[in-house]
């Protein structure tokens, strides 16, 4: 079965991501998409993240009613932490030989790729499809990386965004799908920022 993995903070997880996934089943040949919470990516300062129990509740809440080719993956809450791409790759073929993985991200994330652990590693054996964000030169990735590029709609909205506005006390339910907007008021997820 061909798979793509939705690498990703998800701090927290929004109407951009969900709209990406739901391109990515709808117009690619992946069979299905795993949403993978990653507790703490190495490339960014971990301060800022919400506890995983929540970001990873919040992913499964809005993932939950969405399509059933859309899942969410747990995998890194129990390997090592920083988890790394290249790592959970190698845990996941192990335990799912019979599945195809294939990366998903986004073209910020392909430019920062050098440095990733085992980056040559990652780009030579394994799939990666690469969707647009603004301002991204999707022509210069596809001649410079060993990636698929996507034609799917960019969506300029970040968790960053999200979490600036609740400091700045707006309301931020038109951004994230509600079951996540919920479970985030209810817990107060972001209390502290």
């Amino acid at each position: 079965m061909k798979t793509g993995l939705f690498f990703g903070s998800f701090n927290p997880i929004h109407i951009g991501h969900v709209a990406i996934a739901g391109y990515i089943v709808e117009f690619t040949d992946l069979e299905e998409l795993w949403f993978v919470v990653s507790p703490h990516n190495p490339l960014k300062p971990q301060a800022q993240l919400a506890d995983i129990r929540h970001r990873m509740e919040m992913v499964k809440l809005a993932v939950a009613n969405l399509s059933p080719s859309m899942g969410v993956c747990d995998v890194e809450m129990q390997l090592p932490q920083p988890s790394y791409t290249i790592d959970t790759l190698k845990v996941l073929g192990e335990k799912y030989p019979q599945r195809q993985f294939t990366v998903i991200m986004g073209a910020d994330s392909i430019d920062s790729i050098g440095k990733w652990k085992d980056s040559a590693s990652l780009l030579n054996d394994y799939r990666i499809m690469v969707y647009p964000r603004l301002g991204s030169d999707m022509e210069r990735i596809k001649r410079e990386y060993h990636v698929e590029t996507l034609a799917a709609p960019i969506i300029e909205l970040s968790s960053t965004f999200i979490r600036q506005c609740l400091r700045d006390g707006k309301i931020v339910q038109y951004f994230m799908p509600s079951e996540a907007y919920r479970y985030m008021l209810t817990n107060r997820v972001y209390s502290n920022l």
